[in-house]
């Protein structure tokens, strides 16, 4: 069995992104973080964000509107950021306060800015294997880590477990591509999937992102499966000073034996997850000034 080092290919990505970014005349690439609010955990990623960027040379903007914004100051907030020929890519981190329709915002945001992929034009660029979209970055992300560890999926069953917009749908999209890194037959399960334990058992490749704690136990993963957990999930745990413990999808401790590869929680897809973002925002610099 071998762990799949998502901090350590990430680093890769993040040096690559450096080295490039240093070649580029004039102005550096710029993103600009909306975080709405203080909760821990998107004060937390935002910061990661921050960090990669300035370590690769990516400008980022951090604007945080107060928790009372309307939809339509944020609107017009997302509107001025469109306008500005100096702003690359926009994200604006999730949760938003209630009130607020998510899908809506991350619609405002022009296609050509949107780095985190979530744009109904990108998702059918996706659909379409347009390259000049944005692909969302965490099945961006999984992608690049199979890639990387020499996993291949051409002509191999890819079970993707949940059909989110963020992670499962775009995850399917990707590995069936025509291209010579994808080729995979798709099967996409959700909650309502019937017999779920008999599919993915069928999976040479299970990507979990159906976001419920250890919920991928060991008589649901075929042997010699590459196993990619998506999951983070916070289980209370009265050893640990936070209270709680970070663990993913799968229920590792006893999946993981049975694998060929599997990623870890923490440190598995979530660093891929803020590496593709980078990736993203320097390929929107790119398409923006019309460098090759």
């Amino acid at each position: 069995m071998e762990i799949i080092d998502g901090n350590k290919i990430a680093a890769a990505i993040i040096a690559e992104l450096k080295a490039t970014v240093a070649t580029f005349p004039g102005r550096r690439p710029c993103i600009a973080l909306i975080r709405v609010g203080d909760d821990p955990a998107s004060v937390s990623y935002v910061k990661k964000k921050q960090a990669n960027a300035a370590e690769i040379g990516i400008e980022s903007r951090l604007i945080l509107p107060p928790v009372t914004i309307t939809p339509a100051e944020l609107f017009a907030l997302v509107d001025q950021l469109n306008a500005d020929a100096g702003v690359d890519g926009i994200l604006v981190q999730s949760p938003l306060p209630k009130g607020i329709d998510e899908v809506a915002v991350f619609r405002r945001i022009a296609a050509h800015k949107d780095v985190d992929g979530f744009h109904t034009m990108n998702l059918g660029k996706l659909a379409q294997e347009d390259e000049t979209g944005f692909v969302a970055c965490t099945p961006a992300g999984i992608m690049e880590l199979l890639r990387r560890s020499g996993v291949t999926l051409a002509g191999k069953h890819v079970v993707v477990l949940g059909r989110s917009l963020i992670v499962g749908k775009p995850a399917a999209l990707l590995a069936v591509q025509r291209k010579a890194w994808a080729n995979a037959t798709v099967t996409l399960c959700h909650s309502q999937t019937a017999n779920l334990p008999a599919l993915t058992r069928q999976a040479d490749i299970l990507i979990a992102a159906i976001g419920k704690a250890e919920f991928v136990t060991a008589d649901m993963v075929k042997p010699g499966a590459v196993v990619i957990d998506v999951g983070v999930n916070r289980v209370p745990d009265a050893t640990k000073k936070s209270g709680y413990r970070l663990t993913g999808d799968v229920h590792f401790p006893t999946v993981s034996p049975l694998c060929a590869k599997i990623t870890p929680v923490p440190g598995g897809v979530g660093p891929m997850t803020v590496a593709m973002l980078m990736q993203n925002t320097v390929k929107a610099y790119r398409q923006n000034l019309g460098i090759a």
